[in-house]
């Protein structure tokens, strides 16, 4: 067997099961999740900061804790965490060059709380340069691969996270999103990323060095897992206000329904800005099949649908703004007036979105219209493309998968959907209503229960 590989892809709920039995100690986890990461990282390299003594010392207190009858929702359980993400004592670069030596005093309030749940942080994973590409390569800890085919990208921004789940160096990753940062590694790379609904969880410890932004309209965090259930169970660790929230609590409702036969779902497989791999979408069509079969209410077209056009518009104008505020482009900044505007635009398809889910639980799409896509050098999205079906297609295109959760605010979970002839991971994301990110997460839980679980990359 390849390094740790017995405990490599249990889920982080298998393995708490073998802590709480005493099967094994957390020490033993960490120690084997280290080995592999050691042994196998080098082809793919996507743990880039290695924090391990400090790890093996945090499993050594988990094991204490247990031993003591402590009951935490993670406490032993080994994963790693998004590059742009402040580790104590380490880096945060976000991919840049000038902040290689940067280091962080405290942990990210999302690390804080991983670790007050007793999760064992082994490190950091890789991210591309501002977090603002598909891929995941940077001028400080160079290019990381897909685990499937290492010609291909992991997807990005949380790239090194899926990667690190792909390969079982990890039981659970924490990742961002604003344009499918969460959603595209996680379909690229076979695993389950939840983008979570906005504000629902801190931001505080992820922004670039020096600048302790207010976090911007759009983005978010959210954890990513090899099985929905750890996504759930990271979620419950995660939310919460922050110290500068008005609110002292977050009640997250519960999955409106506990069985496929109650889900009422729209499926999406098509858009006028942007191809979709017929693999992809033969996928989908199997799993609204199986929704179907299983009583579910599944539609192909509602009236109720929110305005796609100003959607894919509004979050164009929206990001363009957020992602180059302070980037030497040489396009004027917009006014007040116009991002209120964009703005008012949002709230309007907030509106219409509350109004949809009056009548459906949930949205089936495409996560992004193709498998992993081959590295690629050229840093301009404009000249970039993909090939789909044989066809020539705008690379940036894609952003419209994304969009269609973000801007509106929404939760939205990447579930694995079966392999392409290729051997590469297919994927779907699931919508839902805000605040609920627990109907679109068990949504996931019960489609993949019925899927196969893809082979795992070794």
């Amino acid at each position: 067997m390849s390094a740790g590989s017995d405990l490599a892809f249990l889920t982080a709920g298998e393995l708490l099961e073998r802590l709480d039995r005493r099967e094994l100690s957390a020490l033993e986890a960490c120690d084997a999740a280290i080995a592999r990461i050691e042994t196998l990282d080098a082809s793919i390299n996507c743990v880039v900061v290695r924090d391990f003594e400090r790890a093996r010392s945090d499993a050594r207190n988990a094991d204490k804790l247990r031993a003591e009858g402590k009951a935490l929702p993670l406490l032993g359980v080994p994963m790693t965490v998004k590059e742009s993400f402040n580790l104590r004592g380490w880096p945060t670069t976000w991919g840049f060059e000038e902040h290689r030596h940067h280091a962080a005093s405290d942990d990210a309030l999302a690390v804080q709380r991983l670790k007050a749940a007793g999760a064992v942080i082994l490190g950091k994973t890789n991210v591309p340069p501002a977090l603002a590409d598909w891929q995941s390569a940077n001028p400080v800890y160079g290019v990381t691969n897909n685990p499937y085919d290492t010609t291909r990208s992991p997807g990005g921004s949380s790239g090194g996270s899926a990667a690190a789940l792909a390969m079982g160096f990890a039981h659970l990753e924490l990742g961002s999103d604003i344009g499918g940062s969460i959603r595209v590694p996680a379909a690229f790379c076979g695993v389950f990323g939840h983008k979570s609904s906005y504000g629902l969880l801190p931001m505080a410890g992820h922004s670039l060095p020096g600048l302790p932004d207010a976090p911007p309209e759009l983005s978010v965090i959210g954890p990513m897992a090899r099985s929905a259930s750890d996504l759930d169970r990271a979620l419950g660790v995660l939310a919460g206000p922050d110290q500068f929230s008005a609110a002292n609590r977050i009640d997250l409702p519960k999955p409106r329904h506990s069985q496929l036969k109650d889900f009422r779902v729209l499926v999406i497989d098509s858009h006028p800005a942007a191809a979709v791999d017929s693999q992809i979408a033969g996928a989908i069509a199997e799993i609204a099949m199986q929704l179907d079969a299983e009583g579910a209410q599944v539609e192909r077209s509602s009236p109720d649908l929110p305005d796609m056009q100003l959607s894919w518009r509004t979050y164009q104008a929206m990001l363009h703004t957020i992602t180059t505020r302070r980037s030497p482009t040489g396009r004027p900044p917009i006014t007040a007036h116009a991002w209120m505007d964009h703005l008012g635009a949002q709230m309007r398809l907030r509106i219409q979105w509350a109004e949809f889910f009056r009548n459906f639980d949930a949205v089936i799409a495409p996560a992004f219209g193709s498998p992993a896509f081959p590295h690629t050098d050229n840093p301009d999205w404009r000249t970039r493309s993909l090939t789909i079906d044989g066809e020539t297609t705008p690379f940036g295109a894609q952003l419209v998968w994304a969009s269609m959760a973000t801007v509106a605010n929404l939760p939205s979970t990447a579930t694995p959907i079966g392999m392409s002839r290729e051997g590469l991971p297919l994927s779907m994301q699931i919508i839902g209503p805000h605040l609920g990110d627990r109907t679109t997460i068990a949504l996931a839980e019960l489609t993949s229960k019925a899927m196969p679980r893809a082979p795992l990359a070794k």
